[in-house]
């Protein structure tokens, strides 16, 4: 087992759009759906995604801010088996304009029809906990810090 650094990580998320974005549901049921990280990849450990309030994702986010992202790359044209990417982290949930800009991409037009306006819209902040990661061979897990022990806080 080697080791990937989160700069070499970042290098292959970008390269992967679609993810699927995993909740806890009533009676801790997994609930799963494709979501894109709108090549908001300049991998820290945090993704971003843009969706609706009224969503079921965001109602189970409220009830529990735990979730797993997963994300998968095809095998290489080569035959070398495609990367699998899972995150264990926190959501938050941010209704700010200012950082809507900051995240904003014009491919997102086409489900936000009045930009960073559009009524109920919010951005969802994963705040990754634990990495895992299957390249063909080479695997491992990377730990970050808790947001609470980044800011000084009790974890």
């Amino acid at each position: 087992m080697t080791t990937m650094t989160m700069e070499e990580l970042s290098k292959k998320l970008a390269k992967i759009d679609f993810c699927m974005f995993n909740t806890t549901g009533g009676s801790g049921r997994i609930n799963s759906r494709p979501m894109s990280n709108n090549g908001d990849v300049e991998y820290d450990g945090d993704s971003w995604f843009f969706s609706y309030e009224d969503t079921r994702k965001v109602s189970e986010i409220g009830r529990n801010s735990g979730l797993a992202l997963t994300f998968t790359a095809p095998p290489s044209i080569l035959g070398k088996p495609g990367i699998f990417i899972a995150i264990d982290g926190q959501a938050t949930l941010i209704r700010d304009k200012a950082q809507f800009e900051q995240h904003w991409v014009r491919d997102l037009d086409r489900w936000f029809p009045e930009g960073i306006d559009t009524p109920g819209i919010l951005l969802i902040k994963v705040s990754a906990q634990a990495i895992d990661y299957w390249d063909g061979e080479d695997n491992g897990r990377i730990e970050l810090p808790s947001v609470d022990a980044v800011s000084g806080g009790a974890v």
